[in-house]
């Protein structure tokens, strides 16, 4: 605690934090320049900065007089072996079939609260020593244990962007927003960073708070998780929070100094959740876009640990951040809800989208000229005015089917949409080309249905489709 100066503990964590968002987009650029060593688990290439890391942190303690020098390089190895460890850690999960990946994933974000608390039983001078020496060769012996199960044949590993750059570029499109909503999460929390960032003390109130709540919100999405499916859009939840995280940050300049910390361990909090969210949701990409999962957690955290730079740079260069007055606080709240408004604005889709002619029907203002218009011969087609109203075309019989099949059979939605086209007649050649993905992926796809449906051929798919009565949907 003695060398955690405001400036020693702003220059490691920018420094760590600077690093680990350029490693995750030079990790998507990896993929696609050297795809040989993207799918090994180089389990050492985290392992040996992230133990030079904490090294460095611990000679920074006996050699004061070098302790910032120290504390920018120790940040700037821990952040690169941290996100080497991440990387491992998706590869794995999205390797994995999704109930037991998710399974893993959202039990790990339960333990890890626990496991933080429990050190609080050890001297902190002993934690120190710990992490470099236990817990670090524990992160290296899991992963290598665990992955060596892990099938590299899958079509995430195989299909190469270069070959399917039309499949990789539709799922950075599909998926962008997504990643900017759980970046504004990111932006709060660098912002609030820089505020708690003066005083050690602030910081681990911080730490406990957001572990406490993260460990409740784990808890009981797990207890939810087990008794009935969930659906989650992570743009629609951002909507639903926003206001409140808005509200928050006006909060601010009024209520002072003891509102930080409770304010930032529920922000941490929910921000946790998100990223726990963009793992799952990046692993789901993987496996039915067959995208390599570093290709898609490198470009969805590169843009989510970016923006929690912006807002920590900008949180610490905006206002005195010498003393927690409101003349200093006010600034710093404006600055964030200028940002959350402008990356929420971005994130639902820009002038683009707000221009977009496929807006809700209902909120129309409609001009008819009072001048006749010329009468067409040819009527529009159903998927032109679909396309021109907003509205979802009417479900035919086979569609009410396969919505059935779904549920029966609990398909994902990528599964279920192969089914139906499967269904209708479709090739291999014509799914992979109207769902821009490789025919390797539909073929992955094609087994697993098959495998939960526990059919062997097409002609048993269509009869089983057959077989539901369309009038059962309601």
């Amino acid at each position: 605690m003695a060398i955690q100066t405001s400036s020693f503990t702003a220059a490691f964590f920018l420094a760590q934090s600077l690093v680990f968002a350029s490693s995750y987009f030079a990790s998507t650029l990896g993929v696609c320049f050297f795809p040989g060593p993207a799918r090994r688990f180089l389990v050492w290439a985290a392992g040996l900065p992230y133990l030079l890391g904490w090294c460095a942190l611990i000679a920074a303690v006996y050699l004061q007089a070098s302790a910032l020098k120290l504390a920018i390089a120790g940040g700037a190895l821990i952040g690169f072996g941290s996100a080497g460890f991440y990387m491992a850690w998706q590869r794995l999960f999205a390797s994995q079939k999704p109930a037991v990946g998710n399974r893993d994933l959202i039990l790990g974000t339960v333990f890890a609260p626990i496991i933080y608390f429990a050190l609080y039983l050890i001297p902190p001078a002993v934690t120190v020593f710990l992490i470099p020496s236990v817990f670090m060769p524990l992160f290296a012996l899991s992963i290598l244990i665990a992955s060596r199960n892990t099938d590299l044949s899958q079509p995430m590993f195989e299909n190469l962007p270069r070959q399917h750059a039309g499949s990789y570029l539709q799922t950075l499109k599909d998926y962008w927003r997504s990643a900017f909503c759980i970046g504004a999460f990111a932006l709060s929390c660098g912002v609030i960073r820089a505020i708690a960032i003066e005083s050690p003390e602030v910081g681990a109130t911080v730490n406990m708070l957001s572990m406490a709540s993260m460990l409740i919100v784990g808890v009981a999405f797990t207890a939810t998780w087990q008794k009935k499916s969930l659906q989650l859009n992570i743009s629609s939840a951002f909507r639903v929070v926003f206001p409140f995280v808005i509200s928050a940050f006006v909060l601010l300049p009024i209520l002072g100094k003891n509102y930080i910390a409770p304010f930032a361990g529920v922000l941490y909090a929910l921000y946790d959740c998100a990223v726990v969210l963009m793992m799952i949701q990046c692993a789901q990409a993987s496996r039915e876009r067959s995208v390599n999962p570093v290709f898609i957690y490198g470009f969805f955290g590169g843009i989510v640990y970016m923006l929690h730079d912006a807002g920590y740079i900008m949180g610490i260069f905006v206002g005195d951040l010498n003393a927690f007055g409101s003349q200093s606080l006010t600034p710093i709240a404006l600055l964030s809800i200028y940002l959350l408004a402008l990356v929420y604005f971005v994130g639902q889709g820009g002038f683009k989208q707000a221009l977009s002619p496929n807006r809700a029907r209902a909120e129309r203002i409609e001009l008819i000229p009072t001048a006749a218009a010329p009468a067409k011969r040819n009527r529009p087609s159903a998927s032109a005015e679909t396309e021109s109203t907003g509205e979802r075309p009417l479900v035919d019989r086979i569609s009410k089917q396969c919505i059935l099949v779904k549920k029966h059979y609990k398909l994902s939605d990528r599964e279920a949409e192969v089914m139906e086209l499967i269904a209708r007649g479709s090739t291999v050649a014509r799914i992979a080309e109207t769902l821009t993905v490789s025919e390797n992926t539909i073929r992955t796809h094609s087994k697993r249905i098959y495998a939960k449906l526990d059919i062997h051929r097409k002609q048993e798919l269509v009869d089983l489709v057959n077989s539901f009565d369309p009038r059962a949907l309601r």
